[in-house]
C-alpha cells in the first residue's frame, strides 16, 4: 500500500505544479486578493506534497547547504 500513496503524491504534485505555473503566467493586474490567496494556498499544498518525495528531500538538502554557506 505505501507504493500507492507515493504514486498518488507524485501525481497530485505534478498536477499542482502545472496548475501553479498556469496561474502565475496570468497578468498581475487581473488578480483579486482571493485569487492571490488561492494561488498561495495551492503553492503551500504543493510544498507539503513534494516534501514527501525524494526530490523534495534533495531540495531541502540544497536549501540547507545554501543556508549554511551564507553564515
Amino acid at each position: 500500500m505505501p507504493g500507492w500513496v507515493v504514486e498518488y503524491t507524485i501525481s497530485a504534485t505534478t498536477f499542482l505544479a502545472i496548475f501553479i505555473v498556469v496561474r502565475l503566467r496570468r497578468r498581475t493586474e487581473a488578480r483579486s486578493r482571493v485569487d492571490e490567496a488561492f494561488t498561495v494556498f495551492t503553492a503551500v499544498v504543493f510544498g507539503v506534497l513534494i516534501a514527501a518525495t525524494a526530490w523534495g528531500h534533495a531540495i531541502l538538502q540544497l536549501v540547507g547547504i545554501a543556508a549554511d554557506a551564507t553564515r
